[in-house]
């Protein structure tokens, strides 16, 4: 049987106790002998509007069926709304004031050099490891954790990849007169486009060509594959076909396009990545019909990465590798559709922390289940540890949420953790059961310049902001209380 941390055992292990178990272990979870594969797959900017999220609008039967055959999260949450950080958080199992990593601009293996990574130390048990597409933000970052180079595909026939994405040729000549019109752009090019090309065309689906040629090689070897997909991360840019899905005229807009009342400053932004593309307004909002284009190459991309998704698994299934493969998938942070009056990640909102998190076990007895459990993304390599019979490193700061496999309705942790920094502030938030708090803090001093508090057992779209309100005095000094004394008092008894 696997490895369970309880409270009192975790912090021994955080301490620098590592729990223990045979290196290169093959008695994993639930006993048992052979060696289980793991199928790591990372989704950027996925935001949990998904079917089996009980969500509307998003058409993934892909990621549907994957629910129904593992564990669906429904309230996990990034330990910081944009990339390179989640994915360091991740790929760590440590927290960004441990990582340092707060921006796009420092690789992992910049900021520790010498920390064991989940893929590495799945390679020192004797696992192929293979990363393509997107992993780290950095292509190159943590070249010690893969079996063979990293892959991301990027060389098409009817294209090439320009600005920020990849383009067909004639978008591209569009592009460069719009470009020549506005010669600020940035050369990102337009924030989306629909081209009438193979799902191959563009890297996700190559990507997964390559991954489904790596299974086939692999199959009679354990491996820890991660499998990284661009979209739905601007650019927009799917094909056709998966447009098509949608009726522009049917996709409503967010019902909250506001900034949350009595929010203080720090906690919005001005949306600059979307800004940055190529017809996006400068400043100020945008239109209807841009908002409603928006959202759908959103959704069109969604579908097209769920297509891609559900190759896979049709892979492993042909190949007979699906009994002894252990799949988690994530998004890397939420996604904002105009609601608050904005766009993108970059904010500690509910919109920006929670994202998806599905994890499919072979032998589960709860598949098809679902858990409220407060779960976060440090949670991740403990559990593909746990579930694979690999010693749980002790430098970890996240849970092995494999007793919520078991029983997912077992009391666990008090709180979820995230923070973004907005210059020399860093704002800390809290997920509870019932709340979202947050506190802006001078990084030199300490000082709380400013509070947040949304009550979600009457707010949850996070729409006004009490912490300012007298009756909520006693929850906002509790929650300050609880926010200073840590991730590691969160955790179950």
């Amino acid at each position: 049987m696997g490895i369970r941390l309880s409270r009192r055992s975790f912090l021994a292990t955080a301490a620098g106790l590592a729990v223990t178990a045979p290196l290169g272990a093959t008695q994993a979870w639930g006993g048992a002998v052979e060696r289980l594969n793991v199928l790591f797959v990372a989704v950027d900017d996925l935001r949990p509007q998904l079917g089996c999220y009980g969500r509307t609008g998003i058409i993934s039967p892909n990621i549907d069926r994957l629910a129904r055959d593992g564990l669906l999260f429904e309230r996990a949450y990034c330990q910081q709304a944009v990339c390179a950080p989640s994915r360091a958080s991740v790929l760590s199992g440590t927290r960004p004031d441990t990582t340092k990593i707060y921006d796009l601009n420092t690789p992992l293996r910049k900021a520790m050099p010498d920390v064991l990574t989940l893929p590495e130390h799945f390679r020192k048990n004797g696992y192929e490891t293979l990363s393509i597409g997107k992993i780290y933000h950095h292509p190159t970052d943590d070249a010690q954790a893969w079996t063979s180079p990293p892959y991301r595909a990027g060389t098409f026939p009817q294209g090439q990849w320009y600005g920020r994405g990849y383009l067909t040729q004639e978008a591209i000549t569009q592009v460069k007169a719009l470009e020549a019109a506005e010669p600020n752009s940035g050369g990102r090019g337009p924030a989306y486009e629909a081209a009438d090309v193979a799902d191959n065309a563009y890297p996700d689906g190559a990507n997964v060509d390559y991954a489904i040629a790596r299974l086939e090689a692999l199959k009679d070897r354990p491996f820890f594959m991660a499998m990284g997909f661009y979209k739905p991360h601007l650019p927009f840019n799917a094909p056709k076909r998966y447009w098509d899905m949608y009726r522009r005229e049917d996709i409503a807009l967010a019902d909250n396009p506001f900034v949350p009342k009595d929010a203080p400053s720090y906690a919005t932004t001005d949306w600059g990545e979307l800004r940055s593309y190529v017809g996006m307004p400068r400043s100020g909002p945008c239109s209807d019909a841009q908002t409603r284009a928006l959202i759908h190459g959103y959704y069109a991309c969604v579908s097209y990465t769920d297509a891609q998704i559900g190759r896979l698994l049709d892979a492993l299934d042909r190949l007979e590798l699906r009994r002894k493969t252990v799949i988690v998938l994530w998004g890397d942070h939420g996604w904002k559709l105009g609601e608050h009056a904005g766009w993108c990640k970059h904010t500690n909102f509910e919109l920006d922390t929670h994202a998806p998190l599905i994890l499919s076990v072979p032998g589960m007895k709860n598949a098809g289940g679902r858990t409220a459990a407060l779960t976060e993304y440090v949670d991740i390599y403990p559990t593909l540890c746990e579930a694979c019979g690999l010693a749980v490193p002790g430098h970890l700061e996240g849970l092995s949420v494999m007793p919520l496999v078991e029983d997912p309705q077992r009391p666990w942790k008090k709180a979820a953790f995230s923070q973004y920094p907005r210059g020399r502030v860093m704002g800390y938030t809290m997920r509870t059961d019932r709340f979202r708090y947050t506190q802006w803090q001078n990084l030199a001093t300490s000082e709380v310049l400013a509070r947040e508090l949304y009550d979600h057992a009457t707010d949850p779209d996070e729409n006004v902001n009490v912490a300012g309100q007298t009756r909520y005095a006693g929850d906002v000094e509790n929650l300050a209380a609880m926010l200073k004394r840590g991730w590691r008092a969160a955790l179950p008894d």
